[in-house]
């Protein structure tokens, strides 16, 4: 199993407002990966900062969400963002 955890971290409203936006559709696709055990992106206390939680049945699923993530919609609206990831196997 492979899991992540950590925090993306919005600068601005504009930032907040951009990651609502793409967040839902992120979301549905992520969950609907083969090896998707579990993903959930979070609003905590402050506005500005998202907490992530993703767990994948192994290092192939994982690195296919990767590769997917990279190539979406999703990752070119929200990049830029500051993201604090562990990642542990």
């Amino acid at each position: 199993m492979v899991r992540l955890s950590g925090h993306i971290f919005c600068t601005d409203v504009q930032d907040l407002a951009t990651l609502r936006a793409h967040l839902p559709d992120h979301l549905r696709l992520s969950r609907a990966e083969p090896g998707c055990l579990s993903f959930e992106v979070r609003q905590t206390a402050d506005p500005l900062i998202w907490s992530v939680e993703e767990s994948f049945a192994d290092e192939a699923a994982f690195d296919a969400h990767q590769a997917r993530t990279r190539a979406s919609l999703w990752f070119a609206a929200t990049g830029q963002l500051r993201r604090v990831y562990s990642v542990t196997r």
